[in-house]
């Protein structure tokens, strides 16, 4: 485009303040480097990753972490953290997963993409991007980005797969912490791929130190993942979005119709001139200026490229000429490019959402069921980014008695997620949907409408019931046996079930009369869900494998684990009684449960001196996750659950980097038991690809629990 151009020329921009600096959580120092793709996205190695989070390098499954990142400015740095949108995991040359570490020299994948949380205003432009091939002359920082880090290579060959790279003989050479960041060709001011590897001279096998120099040594040669390959990969992980074409598709059906609305709307050169600068204010372009004009032609190809650009017009025209801004929005629904929010909404909605804690955030899609019953199914594995994406794409619903435009999906999602929030983001979010409403020329009725359908979903929600409980007493003895005492809970506390006075059960014996009760029940159960199972269990017994018990037979056709069956969930009335100041805490985080901060512990330097000295600071976090070595981890557990906090997740069998937290993290807190309870099931027919043993803690304070002191308990707490 001639008149709208990138705000860099890719000459004038400095190379060095695209590289994104990685860090390790553990010590602060640098995993490796990173490149911008766009505003708040980055691109860097999987390896990298996973060395910043204190993985094996060549761990597959994707992080469940932020990592820290440094941004470099013109005069100061930045920390922020970057959460993996799209992970590419490394396999081996033969497609086959698990790349060996001393054997294999080359590997594919081992791509990841970013999204970085609040990222500046103003920042290095993101840089062009042009394929690799033999001969060119690249330059490589390290990820610091100092000035004097540079390393100069040459292409000696790319495969379109690999590009192998040698170094000169002086300066710099590649090695350490120069993986992930970008191989700058100079010539043609742009990136043409990331440093991936370096191939290290041979060790003594003896000393393990490097060998004596020969001339039969390889010297500074590295390899790096050229353009071509980083396209493929990530287009076959949904990441297309981050490949826009920058040219207009010359039969996109709206580009003929946009260029006569403009030239009816803004005949005048003048006012074509400032409203074609206004959009390039708000997307992020350069434009000519000094009292030009784009053509018509110009300006139609920018509504029909760039995603925002038509949004970002109607919002400067829909208080000046409404009309112009209706006609140009109907025409702008006959091409697939153009996006529902203008630049400036996008920003704000995503603002809005990152203030809202990560319990709430994580109930979107449980929002998107409600208000959206009739659209096609989502992925449930899907990003937020992801998410918002595919919402922005979803028609409207029904129009109004009116005849005014529909309330798009994404509005109506937002009205039901709003409802989810405390009072400050539910204004913000009313706001932001009325300001959007506006814009697009939807009638006020029609969105309140869609905002009362909200608030009745929200009083059902309020007033819905607790499943059916079945409380369980173990106690264990000395010859790994267990008494059991049962009551159950249909929602006016708990009453007292018959069981075998003095019995003892073996785990199997147990998980047999455990389930012969659960079936009784369920079957009787006025709904379809199963009964929650809660373990009273003392200290000693929160890490009992209950949810193992399996009461398979010889004459049984089908096991009976009980974890994989019913939720289960354990409860240490004990730990909460020693220390009775902390009730009321604990009732004011369950009564927080949706949306107090959920915290994570997973530092094996902390202590529980300091994990109280964070829960008293953070007097609303209601949900923790455990992830440090067993012995700080029961300590840390017990404090959690000795100061109120009413749920904590942890894995028995692991020693750090548990599978089941992380796959946990993705659940909603309300919806942990039964997260639990399909994580065990999947270990019963997966257990290689789901490895955990997760403990959940649940102490609902809005429900009693059987004083155990009592021969009778008929009285409740």
């Amino acid at each position: 485009m001639g008149w709208f151009h990138d705000t860099h020329g890719p000459a004038s921009a400095d190379p060095r303040r695209s590289v994104v600096t990685v860090l390790r959580v553990h010590d602060g120092r640098t995993a490796g480097a990173g490149v911008l793709l766009a505003a708040d996205q980055l691109l860097t190695c999987a390896h990298v990753v996973n060395d910043a989070l204190g993985r094996p390098l060549f761990e597959a499954r994707s992080p469940g972490r932020p990592v820290e990142v440094i941004l470099h400015g013109a005069t100061s740095t930045t920390r922020y953290d970057a959460t993996v949108t799209h992970w590419v995991p490394p396999r081996r040359i033969d497609g086959a997963p698990g790349v060996r570490e001393r054997e294999d020299q080359e590997w594919l994948g081992d791509l990841a993409v970013l999204r970085i949380e609040s990222p500046p205003e103003e920042q290095a432009p993101a840089p062009r991007w042009q394929p690799m091939s033999e001969g060119q002359a690249l330059r490589a920082w390290h990820s610091t980005g100092l000035r004097s880090s540079f390393a100069d290579v040459r292409v000696k060959s790319c495969d379109e797969t690999i590009g192998y790279l040698d170094g000169e003989a002086t300066g710099m050479p590649i090695g350490p912490a120069y993986s992930g960041g970008p191989l700058w060709e100079a010539t043609g001011h742009a990136v043409v791929g990331i440093v991936a590897a370096h191939i290290m001279p041979p060790v003594d096998p003896a000393t393990g130190r490097p060998a004596a120099y020969s001339t039969q040594h390889i010297a500074r040669r590295s390899w790096g993942i050229p353009w071509q390959r980083i396209q493929s990969e990530l287009r076959a992980v949904g990441a297309d979005r981050l490949f826009d074409s920058h040219e207009a598709d010359p039969d996109d059906p709206a580009l003929l119709l946009l260029v006569d609305l403009l030239e009816a709307v803004m005949p005048s050169p003048m006012l074509r001139g400032e409203h074609a600068a206004a959009v390039a204010e708000r997307c992020g372009l350069g434009h000519s200026g000094h009292g030009s004009a784009p053509t018509f032609e110009e300006f139609a190809e920018l509504l029909v490229v760039r995603p925002r650009a038509l949004a970002a017009l109607t919002e400067v025209l829909r208080r000046g000429d409404p009309g112009a801004a209706d006609q140009l929005l109907a025409a702008g629904l006959l091409s697939r490019t153009p996006k529902l929010l203008s630049p400036r909404e996008h920003r704000k909605l995503r603002v809005l959402l990152r203030a809202v804690p990560a319990p709430v955030t994580a109930r979107l899609p449980e929002a998107v069921r409600a208000a959206l019953p009739l659209a096609a199914e989502l992925p449930s594995d899907e990003t937020l980014e992801g998410l918002l994406d595919r919402l922005e794409s979803l028609p409207g619903d029904s129009r109004t008695e009116a005849g005014g435009p529909r309330v798009p999906g994404l509005l109506r999602v937002m009205e039901y997620f709003a409802v989810l929030c405390s009072a400050a983001p539910r204004a913000g979010f009313r706001i932001w949907a009325d300001a959007v409403a506006g814009r697009l020329g939807i009638p006020r009725s029609a969105l309140a409408e869609r905002r009362s359908d909200a608030e009745d979903w929200a009083r059902a929600l309020s007033t819905r019931t607790a499943p059916l409980r079945v409380l369980v007493q173990v106690t264990g003895d000395d010859n790994g046996r267990y008494r059991l005492r049962m009551w159950c809970d249909e929602g006016a506390g708990p009453r007292r079930l018959s069981v075998e006075g003095g019995a003892t059960y073996s785990g199997a014996e147990a998980a047999h009369e455990l389930l012969r009760v659960l079936e009784s029940l369920y079957r009787a159960a006025p709904d379809d869900r199963r009964p929650l199972v809660e373990a009273l269990v003392d200290r000693a017994g929160l890490n009992l494998p209950i949810d193992e018990w399996d009461s398979f037979g010889p004459d049984d056709l089908v096991p009976g684990v009980l974890g994989a069956e019913y939720p289960l969930v354990v409860n240490c009335p004990e730990l909460l009684r020693r220390n009775e100041r902390f009730l009321p805490d604990w009732r004011r985080r369950w009564r927080q449960v949706d949306s107090g901060t959920s915290l994570r512990f997973s530092d094996d330097a902390a202590s529980p001196r300091e994990v109280y000295g964070t829960l008293m600071d953070q007097r609303d976090a209601a949900r923790v996750s455990v992830d440090v070595p067993p012995r700080l981890r029961d300590e840390i557990v017990q404090v959690c659950l000795a100061v109120g906090v009413p749920v904590v997740v942890w894995d028995r069998g692991a020693d750090r980097e548990s599978h089941a937290v992380d796959h946990m993290t993705e659940v909603t807190t309300r919806d942990l038991p039964e997260g639990v309870r399909s994580y065990r099931a999947k270990t019963v027919h997966r257990p290689h690809d789901f490895p955990g043993r997760p403990v959940l803690a649940w102490a609902d304070a809005d429900r009693t629990v059987p004083q155990l002191h009592l021969s009778e308990p008929q009285e409740s707490l």
